[in-house]
C-alpha cells in the first residue's frame, strides 16, 4: 500500500527527472531539424569533391599512421548526412526521403572506396601501419560507438544550439578510416581486409541510423501524412521492409560480434589465470574464433613448464565455457608460428609502460622537489619581511635565519618538524626577552613549534 509520503518522493523524483532530462525544453522548430538533415543527404558537387579530398587526406594518414591527419579528415568529411537521413524517412515514414538518402549513401561509399583504391594504388608505401590495421576487425565497443554516437547526433541537430556535436561524432564512430582501410584491401589484394573495414563501415551506419530513428520517435516527430490511406499503408510496407531488410544482416553480424568479444574475453582471462607459470612468461598468444573450430594458440618462454602441468589447464578449460576449444602450448623459441611482429609489439609494449612508471616517478619527484623549495622561498621572503619589524622592535638585533629542521627524540624516536630561527645581537637579550622573541615569531610565522637560537 503506498503512503504519502512515498506518494510525495515518488512526485518529486518525477518533476526533478522531467526538469532536467526533458528534451523538449531545448527543442528546436522540427521542420528546421528534418530540413537540416536532408540538406546533408544530397551528394553533388561540392559536397562530393569535399568527400573526396577528405578521402584523400585520411588514406595518406592512415598510411603515415598520423591520428592528427585522419581526425582532420573526419572533421572534413559530410559522410554522416545521408546515413542520419535513412534514419530520419524511416522514423518519417517518409519514402521518398529513404530513396535518395540510399542512394547518396551508395553513391557515397562507391566513390569513397574507389578513392582510397587509387590512393593506395599509387601510394609509395604498401606496408599497413597500425592506424589503417586496427580498423579491420570490429567490436562490440563499436556498436556500443556508433549507437551512442548517434543518439547524441539527433539529439543535438534537433536542439536550437546545435554546438559541435556532428563533428565530434564523426570522429567517435569513425566512418572514413574504415572505407579507406577497404580500399586499401583491394589495392593490394588483400580480401580479408576489404571486407573486415567494409564490415565495420556497415555496422557503424546501420547502428548510426537505427540511432537516429529512436531518436526521432522518441523525440515525437510528425510523421508524414498521406491523403491516399492504401498508397500510406503500402510505403509504409516498403519502409518496413528495406528497413528489416538492412538491419537482419547487422543484428546478424552484431551478434557475431558479441560472440567473439566474449570468448576473448574469457581466452584472455583463462591465460592470464591459468597458464601463469613461475619463471615462465606469455611471449605469444593468438586466439582464433571461427565457424571451422576455436583455437588458443601460447608460446611460452623461460622455464619449461611440464605437461602435467598443461594438461591441469587444459582440464580446467570448462570453466572458462572453452570446452570445444583446442589449446597448444609451445615453449621455446624454434617455432615457425611465432609472430614476430606480437613479439615486437609486446617489447614495445613493455618499454612504453615502463618509460610511463618511470615518467610518473620523476614527475613526483620533481613535485616533491618544487614543494621543497617553494618552502626555502617561503622562508626567504618571511626573513626579508620580519627584519624591518625586528629593528624596530629589538634594535640590536643584527641578523635572523629561518629553517625547517627535524627533531628526533632519542628515548621514543619520535620525529617532529620544528622551525628553527637562529638570531644575533649586539647585545644579548635576557631570559624573558627571549621568550616574548619566541613568541612574536611563532604569531608573525604562523607556526606552533619553534626553536630559537640565540648568539
Amino acid at each position: 500500500m503506498e503512503t504519502p509520503d512515498s506518494d510525495r518522493n515518488l512526485f518529486v523524483i518525477k518533476n526533478f527527472l522531467k526538469e532536467y532530462l526533458d528534451l523538449r525544453k531545448d527543442k528546436d522548430d522540427e521542420l528546421a531539424t528534418v530540413e537540416s538533415i536532408r540538406k546533408g543527404v544530397e551528394f553533388k558537387g561540392a559536397n562530393l569533391w569535399i568527400l573526396i579530398f577528405a578521402i584523400f587526406m585520411a588514406s595518406l594518414g592512415l598510411n603515415v599512421n598520423s591520428t592528427a591527419v585522419i581526425i582532420g579528415a573526419m572533421l572534413i568529411s559530410p559522410l554522416m548526412g545521408p546515413i542520419m537521413g535513412v534514419g530520419l524517412s524511416v522514423g518519417l515514414n517518409d519514402f521518398e526521403l529513404m530513396k535518395r538518402s540510399l542512394k547518396s549513401f551508395l553513391i557515397t561509399t562507391l566513390f569513397s572506396v574507389t578513392t582510397a583504391t587509387i590512393f593506395f594504388i599509387v601510394s609509395p608505401v604498401a606496408e599497413g601501419q597500425s592506424e589503417l590495421l586496427a580498423r579491420t576487425s570490429p567490436t562490440i565497443y563499436d556498436v556500443f560507438i556508433a549507437l551512442m554516437g548517434g543518439l547524441a547526433g539527433v539529439v543535438a541537430l534537433s536542439t536550437k544550439e546545435k554546438g559541435n556535436v556532428i563533428p565530434g561524432v564523426a570522429i567517435a564512430t569513425a566512418l572514413m578510416p574504415p572505407l579507406c582501410t577497404a580500399g586499401y584491401g583491394l589495392a593490394t589484394g588483400n580480401l580479408i581486409y576489404f571486407l573486415g573495414a567494409f564490415y565495420l563501415y556497415f555496422i557503424n551506419s546501420v547502428f548510426i541510423s537505427l540511432a537516429t530513428f529512436i531518436g526521432v520517435r522518441v523525440m515525437h516527430f510528425q510523421r508524414k501524412a498521406f491523403v491516399d490511406k492504401n498508397r500510406e499503408k503500402k510505403v509504409r510496407k516498403y519502409i518496413v521492409l528495406i528497413a528489416v531488410l538492412t538491419m537482419c544482416p547487422a543484428v546478424y553480424l552484431t551478434v557475431g560480434i558479441i560472440q567473439d568479444t566474449f570468448f576473448e574475453s574469457s581466452a584472455n582471462k583463462f591465460i592470464n589465470e591459468q597458464l601463469a607459470f613461475d619463471n615462465t612468461q606469455v611471449l605469444d598468444k593468438k586466439i582464433q574464433h571461427t565457424a571451422n573450430g576455436h583455437e588458443i594458440r601460447v608460446v611460452l618462454i623461460g622455464e619449461e613448464v611440464p605437461e602435467a602441468s598443461i594438461a591441469i589447464a587444459r582440464s580446467k578449460m570448462a570453466d572458462y565455457k572453452l570446452e570445444n576449444t583446442k589449446l597448444v602450448v609451445m615453449q621455446g623459441m624454434n617455432y615457425e608460428s611465432v609472430d614476430i611482429s606480437s613479439i615486437r609489439a609486446m617489447v614495445m609494449e613493455d618499454f612504453y609502460k615502463n618509460s610511463e612508471q618511470r615518467l610518473v616517478e620523476q614527475t613526483k619527484k620533481i613535485a616533491s622537489l618544487e614543494k621543497d623549495l617553494e618552502r626555502y622561498r617561503t622562508f626567504d621572503g618571511l626573513s626579508k619581511a620580519l627584519v624591518p619589524e625586528l629593528k624596530v622592535l629589538y634594535p640590536s638585533v643584527r641578523s635572523l635565519s629561518l629553517s625547517h629542521a627535524i627533531e628526533m627524540t632519542v628515548d621514543s624516536m619520535r620525529t617532529d618538524t620544528v622551525l628553527l630561527a637562529v638570531m644575533k645581537f649586539g647585545k644579548q637579550p635576557d631570559a624573558a626577552e627571549k621568550a616574548k622573541i619566541a613568541e612574536w615569531l611563532k604569531a608573525r610565522t604562523g607556526t606552533g613549534s619553534l626553536k630559537l637560537i640565540t648568539e
